[in-house]
């Protein structure tokens, strides 16, 4: 019975060294960011408040009209006559974002683009309450317009629940 408790007691001190790691890194990342970067990663937050309160007018202006981008839900690339279909889904089930949490991985800032990497975890419920977690990654490219930041590419993928 001790290996098991020892084996366990392993485990977690490594899953809580790991994510302490990312943690220290992604403050490290985010003490060196340009004004620019910082500045789309308050809209990638206003973007996931928007989703949250269904708010799809404000949501679409954050995309550019020539938006090519493939949630990970759609078999082929989206235009931005279809970049909220992925909402659709969830709430035509019934479900409503309940909450999310963003984890930076990385930005880049180029002149008038900026690139983000983040894991997303979200929690989708119905009127009850019920719903499971999920966390995906996303890349978001952002262009400065005469309309401010908006995204002109993104792309997502699933990470499997271990």
């Amino acid at each position: 019975m001790i290996p098991a408790i020892r084996s366990t007691t392993t485990r977690r001190a490594i899953q809580i060294t790991c994510t302490l790691a990312l943690l220290l890194t992604s403050l490290t990342a985010r003490a060196q960011q340009s004004d620019n970067e910082k500045a789309v990663w308050k809209l990638e937050s206003a973007y996931w408040e928007d989703v949250k309160a269904l708010d799809l007018k404000s949501y679409m202006t954050l995309w550019h009209d020539n938006v090519l981008g493939w949630p990970y839900a759609n078999s082929q690339p989206a235009r931005k006559d279809h970049i909220a279909d992925w909402i659709s889904r969830y709430t035509d089930k019934g479900l409503r974002l309940q909450w999310f949490s963003i984890q930076q991985a990385a930005s880049q800032s180029t002149d008038d683009v900026v690139v983000t990497h983040f894991w997303i975890t979200s929690f989708w419920a119905d009127k009850a309450g019920h719903g499971e977690p999920s966390t995906s990654r996303i890349t978001h490219t952002w262009i400065k317009t005469a309309n401010g930041w908006q995204i002109i590419g993104g792309m997502s993928a699933p990470i499997p629940a271990n």
